[in-house]
């Protein structure tokens, strides 16, 4: 019976060791654990720019802040003499 007392003591502080050690990553993991840095990985918005066609008909880009802020829409009769006339 004694040599059973023994084994129960050994087998408990094993046991105990082992859970000191396992709690060792926990601490580590709390402690030691830094805060990352966000990178910002969104797109900058483009300017407001846009393609068009000049009369010669090369394609530009041209910011809209320096385009006149009256829209028409052309009609097709009207692109057509346009075409017409280049």
């Amino acid at each position: 019976m004694d040599q059973f007392a023994e084994q129960k003591k050994e087998r408990r502080k094993f046991l105990y060791g082992l859970g000191l050690l396992s709690l060792i990553p926990l601490l580590k993991l709390r402690f030691f654990n830094k805060q990352k840095e966000a990178i910002n990985c969104v797109v900058p918005a483009p300017a407001s720019v846009q393609k068009l066609l000049t009369e010669d008909g090369q394609l530009v880009e041209v910011d809209m802040s320096k385009v006149n802020a009256v829209k028409k829409k052309v009609t097709d009769k009207e692109l057509q003499e346009w075409i017409k006339k280049q």
